[in-house]
């Protein structure tokens, strides 16, 4: 019975769809393109921001395992096969180790910021869907009034109110589209962007204590390291 009922119900719904679609003129079809990016992007991203990509549980431990002044030979081999973000910084540190921290510091903030934009890429898209999907909503709502204060005189009576209301509620089906559009993926953007901002501290914060432990008890060397520009990655680590 349950089945005979979804069976009757969908082309209903299909066919309300299709119509709620066809009313909402021209400008349905760019909100279309926006809703269809929109749920690409947010898959891609969410399949790309899987912390065990960008942090692999397995270099995590690897650095909280080693121990201050021991050879990273074994963290070498380990992220010299991986191509996650965190590896890609760690890899740096490691190239570093003979030069100065201050260099190291610097070769590594210059990394981590490569890899914050690698990291949130796609997300400008997001954020443009966000901004434009409620605009285009908007003006096919006022093409749609336009249409229809063009049709008025050309009949008269309960006939004519009828067909006010009608046009009415067509131009609002854009806005509609647009606000539905609009909304998840502001969600989606919103979500991106933290998870993001989060993975960074979190890998800098790995790396900090990776640069610590691998210039422990050398002889100490003076050095400020540079100023993070806004959306980077800093990395500052106190003299052992």
């Amino acid at each position: 019975m349950i089945v005979a009922a979804i069976t009757i119900e969908t082309p209903e719904t299909v066919n309300t769809a299709l119509g709620f679609f066809s009313k909402g003129g021209l400008f349905m079809w760019p909100l279309l393109a926006c809703s269809i990016v929109s749920v690409t992007m947010m898959i891609l991203r969410g399949l790309a921001l899987r912390r065990n990509k960008v942090m692999p549980p397995l270099i995590e431990s690897e650095i909280e395992r080693l121990a201050p002044g021991e050879s990273p030979e074994r963290l070498s081999r380990i992220v010299h096969h991986d191509s996650s973000s965190l590896a890609r910084i760690a890899r740096v540190a490691l190239q570093y180790l003979r030069s100065p921290r201050s260099e190291n510091v610097e070769a590594v903030q210059t990394r981590a910021r490569h890899e914050m934009v690698r990291l949130e890429k796609g997300l400008i898209i997001l954020e443009v869907i966000v901004g434009i999907a409620p605009l285009l909503g908007l003006i096919g709502a006022v093409s749609g009034l336009v249409h229809v204060f063009a049709q008025l005189g050309l009949s008269s009576g309960a006939s004519d109110t009828r067909q006010i209301s009608r046009g009415i509620a067509e131009a609002l089906n854009a806005t509609v589209f647009g606000l539905s559009i609009a909304v998840p993926t502001l969600i989606g953007f919103t979500y991106f962007s933290r998870k993001v901002e989060v993975m960074s501290v979190e890998m800098e914060t790995l790396v900090v204590e990776l640069i610590n432990k691998c210039y422990y008890g050398r002889s100490s060397r003076e050095f400020a390291p540079a100023k993070a520009s806004a959306g980077t990655m800093p990395i500052s680590t106190p003299v052992a």
